[in-house]
């Protein structure tokens, strides 16, 4: 069952990977960046802390921070324990597929995928009380794992698995944040 799944997982990554031509190369090289991405980060914390103001600003920072500590270290666990090849440095498909980037970390499973989906999680659970439209913020998260699977660093296993890690932990670490703020923290 495992291995049909693995076939399967490398037969979807071979197709979504070879949707790209060399001519989108330096774009999605560009959005797998994070710093790329400081502008709509900026953004974000603008939109926050307009509606919660300074000092509940400070304070979901550092919830961000822990949040983003945790999945980085519950994705090393999982990479270090499965020790999974990353397509662009696997021997049996690498030369199959379009290899934009080069990693010779473990892929199973996506960091990328888990941080993105935590945060913005975390995010619309604060926004939506906000903003009508915060479930807009997702789609960075899919733009950013995808340019994963374009570049050559992730089967689309690794990134559904780091989607799913990074709701269960967004929405848990949303969980406790409100359950702190509403005794230590409690807006007035």
């Amino acid at each position: 069952m495992i291995e049909k799944i693995l076939s399967l997982d490398t037969q979807l990554l071979i197709f979504l990977n070879g949707l790209g031509s060399e001519q989108y190369d330096a774009l999605w090289l560009f959005i797998t960046k994070q710093s790329h991405w400081t502008p709509l980060f900026l953004f974000f914390l603008y939109l926050i802390y307009k509606k919660i103001g300074p000092k509940q600003t400070l304070y979901l920072l550092l919830f961000v921070a822990v949040l983003i500590a945790w999945t980085d270290q519950i994705t090393n666990l999982f990479k270090y324990s499965f020790e999974r090849l990353r397509p662009c440095s696997n021997p049996n498909i690498n030369t199959t597929i379009r290899v934009v980037k080069s990693s010779q970390s473990f892929s199973f499973f996506s960091g990328h995928a888990a941080n993105s989906m935590a945060t913005m999680m975390f995010l619309f659970q604060v926004l939506k009380k906000h903003y009508t439209h915060a479930y807009l913020i997702f789609i960075w998260s899919f733009i950013f794992a995808y340019s994963r699977i374009y570049l050559g660093l992730h089967y689309p296993l690794d990134i559904l698995c780091g989607f799913l890690f990074g709701l269960l932990s967004g929405y848990g670490f949303y969980k406790i944040y409100t359950l702190i703020q509403e005794k230590y923290f409690p807006v007035r």
